[in-house]
C-alpha cells in the first residue's frame, strides 16, 4: 500500500493535512518529528510532508527531523514551518521578518509559477492562507522561487531534481482556493501515487490482520452503541466470529431511553451481547468532581474496571477492543500536538489493565471513514449515520458536578431538542446536535413569580471530519419551539441559549 508520512512539528492544522491526503485516496499517517531514520525506512513512504508549527527554525530549541531524511531520495513537501525547515536545513537562511509587511496572516493573493510540478494546471494567480512571522531571506542552492505574494517573494520554493517543495502558506485549509489541487499534484505528479486507499481494501486487510493477531484468543468489545463501536463490532464479528463478546456498559450517563435502544439494536444480531448496569458505581466515583479532565480520567478508568470484572465472569479473555478513532488520538495528545481533552478511551486509560492487549483497529480512521467502512460491512444506514455520542456521555454535558437530578433534567431537555430537530428534517443535516446543562443559574419570571433556575445551552455543528466544525444556522422558528418547550416542560430550567461558536476556537463538546 502506498503511504505518505506526515512528520508533526506541532502545527494546528496537522490532522487536516492527513485528512486532505486521505481524500485523495492515498493512505497516510501522522507521526512525531522525532521518528528515527530507521523507523521512517521501515514505514516506507512514497513521500514525506513536514507540517507547520509555532517555532522559529533558526532557534537552537526548534524541532528538527533526523537529517538523514533528506538523503532518502523520497519527495518532501514542507508546509509553513516545514517549508522554512527545509530551507534552513539545506543551506538557506530564515530570519524573523524585519518589515511588518513581510509578516502575513490570513487570505493572501499569491502568484504561482505553473512550470513547477506543484502548481501544474493551476491558475497563475489565486488566494492562499498565510500564517507566518518568519521569512526565507536566502533560498538554498538548487532551489528556485515558485510563488510570490506582494509582501513575500519566497511564498514557495522547489528543487525539481531532488523533488523537494516548500510552501509558506497552508494548502490544507479551505481558504487556500487551489490547495487540494496542489496536494494532488504532490501526491500524483511528484510522488507517483496511484490512489490505492479504499475502504474495501482497508476492510480486507483489517480482517486479515485481526485474525492473525487474535489467533484463538477471545475478544471483549467495549460496545457503546455509537457509530464507532458498532462498526468495530461488525468488523470483529467478520474477523473472529464466536470469539467476540460485546459488553455494553450502561454507566447511567446515557441519553433518554438510549440504553434500551442500544440493547434492541443488537439483541437480534448474531453476537454475544451483554448489558451491564453500572450506573451506581459511576455516579459514586463522580461525586464532587467538577474538573473536566478529572471526569474523563475517572470514567475511562471505571470503564476498564467494569470490563475487567466482566472478563473474569467470561473466563479467559485476552483482548479488549475499543472504537478509538483518529480525532480521539490527536486531541488526547499526539506527537507535538497539545492535549485538547483526554478521551476516555485514550488519555483516560489507567496505567495498568488486566488484558493481554488492547485492540483499536479504527484508531487511524476519521469519522467519515468509519461510516464508509460501516457501509462496506453492510450495516444499515440508520446505524452508520447515527448521531455521535461521546463515551463519557452526559457527564461532559453537565457542567460542574454530575448528579442524578442534573442528569434527569438534561435528558428531558436534550430529548426535546432531538425530537424537534427530527420533526424539522434537520437531524440528518446537522453533523451533531445536543443540549448542555450549564453551571449558570439566572433570575426569571414564571407564573407571575420570580424564578432562579438553570440555563440550558443548545449546540449544533456541521463538519466532515470532526477536527474542525462550524455552528449550524438553525431556523429561528425551530429554536423558538425548542426554547418554549424546554422552559415549559422541564422543571428547573428558565433560560435557553444557542451556541454559535465554531471549532476552533471551541471544541464540539463543552468538556
Amino acid at each position: 500500500m502506498e503511504k505518505i508520512l506526515i512528520l508533526d512539528f506541532g502545527g494546528q492544522y496537522n490532522q487536516l493535512i492527513a485528512r486532505r491526503v486521505r481524500e485523495q485516496h492515498v493512505y497516510c499517517e501522522l507521526h512525531p518529528h522525532t521518528m528515527s531514520l530507521e523507523e521512517i525506512r521501515r514505514f516506507g513512504p512514497i513521500g514525506i510532508i513536514f507540517t507547520g508549527g509555532p517555532h522559529s527554525v533558526y532557534l537552537d530549541s526548534s524541532p528538527r527531523p533526523d537529517p538523514g531524511v533528506f538523503r532518502l531520495g523520497v519527495p518532501i513537501l514542507g508546509i509553513c514551518y516545514g517549508c522554512q525547515l527545509l530551507a534552513q536545513s539545506l543551506g538557506g537562511l530564515v530570519t524573523a521578518a524585519q518589515d511588518a509587511a513581510a509578516r502575513e496572516y490570513g487570505k493572501t493573493e499569491t502568484v504561482f509559477d505553473p512550470t513547477c510540478s506543484l502548481f501544474r494546471g493551476l491558475p497563475e494567480k489565486s488566494v492562499t492562507w498565510m500564517s507566518h512571522g518568519d521569512y526565507m531571506a536566502r533560498v538554498p542552492e538548487g532551489f528556485r522561487l515558485a510563488a510570490h505574494s506582494s509582501a513575500c517573494p519566497t511564498a514557495a520554493i522547489c528543487d525539481e531534481q531532488r523533488r523537494f517543495y516548500g510552501v509558506q502558506f497552508h494548502p490544507e485549509v479551505d481558504h487556500t482556493v487551489c490547495g487540494r489541487e496542489m496536494l494532488h499534484n504532490f501526491l500524483y505528479l511528484v510522488c507517483g501515487a496511484h490512489g490505492d486507499w479504499t475502504m474495501a481494501d482497508f476492510k480486507r486487510r483489517s480482517v486479515e490482520e485481526l485474525r492473525a493477531r487474535v489467533g484463538k484468543g477471545r475478544v471483549l468489545l467495549a460496545l457503546s452503541g455509537g457509530v464507532d463501536s458498532s462498526v468495530l463490532a461488525a468488523l470483529l464479528s467478520e474477523a473472529v466470529g464466536e470469539q467476540l463478546c460485546c459488553v455494553f456498559v450502561d454507566h447511567g450517563l446515557l441519553r433518554k431511553d438510549e440504553g434500551d435502544e442500544v440493547e434492541a439494536a443488537f439483541s437480534g444480531r448474531a453476537l454475544d451481547f451483554r448489558r451491564v448496569d453500572a450506573s451506581g458505581r459511576f455516579l459514586e466515583r463522580l461525586r464532587g468532581v467538577t474538573e473536566p479532565e478529572q471526569k474523563r480520567h475517572i470514567i475511562g478508568e471505571e470503564f476498564i474496571r467494569v470490563f475487567e470484572t466482566e472478563a473474569r465472569k467470561l473466563g479467559a479473555v485476552d483482548f479488549l477492543a475499543q472504537g478509538t478513532i483518529y480525532p480521539d488520538v490527536i486531541e488526547s495528545g499526539l506527537g507535538q500536538s497539545a492535549v485538547i481533552k483526554s478521551h476516555h478511551n485514550v488519555g483516560g486509560l489507567p496505567d495498568t489493565v488486566a488484558f493481554k492487549e488492547i485492540l483499536e483497529p479504527l484508531r487511524l480512521l476519521f469519522k467519515d471513514e468509519v461510516r464508509q467502512l460501516g457501509r462496506e460491512l453492510g450495516l444499515p444506514e440508520s446505524l452508520v449515520s447515527r448521531q455521535p455520542f461521546p463515551g463519557p456521555g452526559l457527564a461532559i454535558r453537565v457542567i460542574g458536578e454530575v448528579t442524578a437530578e442534573k442528569l434527569a433534567l438534561l435528558r428531558e431537555a436534550d430529548a426535546i431538542f432531538r425530537e424537534e430537530m427530527a420533526k424539522a428534517g434537520l437531524d440528518r443535516i446537522a453533523s451533531q446536535y445536543f443540549a448542555v446543562l450549564t453551571d449558570l443559574r439566572s433570575v426569571g419570571v414564571m407564573g407571575d413569580g420570580r424564578s432562579y433556575d438553570r440555563a440550558v445551552a443548545l449546540r449544533s455543528v456541521q463538519t466532515s471530519d470532526f477536527m474542525t466544525a462550524d455552528w449550524s444556522r438553525l431556523p429561528y422558528e425551530l429554536l423558538d419551539r425548542v426554547s418554549v418547550r424546554i422552559v415549559n416542560e422541564v422543571k428547573g430550567v428558565n433560560r435557553v441559549l444557542y451556541d454559535i461558536t465554531s471549532k476552533p476556537p471551541a471544541t464540539v463538546e463543552y468538556e
